[in-house]
């Protein structure tokens, strides 16, 4: 495919290895790839290859993105930041690996807030938002090894005539600080790294990551509706998180705890 369009410059292998791939730092290979399918596909295979924790994958296109739920993710080229990580956790109890779809939000909202310099939140599981507007989505994947597969979406110079739902955004249309990809990636990466290692070296305990999720949640304190996997719905107060990163949502039957769900915040009256 070839890329045209000079206000989407590309992003720059040799700059990021540069400020990111050294000696003792979390980040031990970061490739671009011009396109592929899925970022996740490629580092997914890696991993199943044997690779160590640390590979970084970014695209300037993807044919077949996955999000959530399987919903896909397509976005023009180079007009998001795309990429997946690979993680080892290996010290963690596997029943708090799913913290990394929580942590994950909470370093990209983090990275938006510093370079970007706008009010980026968190939604329950895993999106980004300002406001009620979807900035990023986050994609984690258990694969055999053992390893963890994160995939980033995060729309950078999305224009209005190119949202794929009223309710995107990017940091373009925010009006962010910046829209440099290669800046905001490694914010990204750099956020991510430290809260990774917190954690790593708590032994997973969520602890370390409550404090600031319930700070930048855009979730907890609302009044939501929640689609059940299995297609039903319910509605209440999303309260709290549980010590295993469920949503605890008060209905009118009482609180449950929720593992899974698309998430709607209802408008108060």
């Amino acid at each position: 495919m070839r890329f045209t369009d000079l206000e989407r410059p590309p992003l720059d292998e040799q700059f990021l290895r540069g400020r990111l791939v050294r000696p003792g730092a979390l980040w031990t290979q970061i490739d671009v790839l011009a396109e592929t399918p899925s970022t996740n596909a490629v580092v997914a295979a890696a991993a199943a290859a044997g690779q160590p924790e640390g590979l970084v994958v970014a695209a300037e296109y993807q044919s077949s993105g996955r999000g959530r739920l399987g919903r896909t993710w397509t976005t023009p080229p180079r007009s998001a930041l795309l990429m997946s990580v690979l993680l080892r956790p290996t010290n963690v109890d596997a029943a708090r690996w799913p913290w990394l779809g929580l942590l994950v939000p909470l370093a990209v909202a983090a990275a938006v807030r510093q370079v970007g310099e706008i009010p980026a939140q968190v939604k329950w599981p895993n999106d980004v938002l300002v406001e009620d507007r979807k900035l990023a989505g986050i994609l984690l994947e258990r694969v055999e090894g053992p390893a963890a597969v994160i995939g980033i979406g995060l729309n950078v110079t999305l224009r209005s005539d190119e949202k794929p739902h009223e309710a995107a955004t990017s940091l373009a249309l925010e009006k962010a600080a910046t829209t440099d990809r290669a800046t905001v990636m490694a914010a990204v990466l750099r956020e991510l790294a430290s809260r990774y290692q917190s954690w790593v070296d708590a032994n997973g305990d969520p602890a370390v990551i409550l404090p600031e999720y319930r700070e930048l949640s855009a979730t907890l304190g609302q009044r939501v509706r929640v689609e059940l996997p299995d297609g039903t719905f319910l509605e209440g107060t999303a309260r709290d998180l549980a010590d295993d990163g469920r949503l605890i949502v008060d209905t009118k039957e009482g609180p449950r705890p929720l593992a899974a769900g698309d998430v709607t915040h209802l408008r108060t009256a």
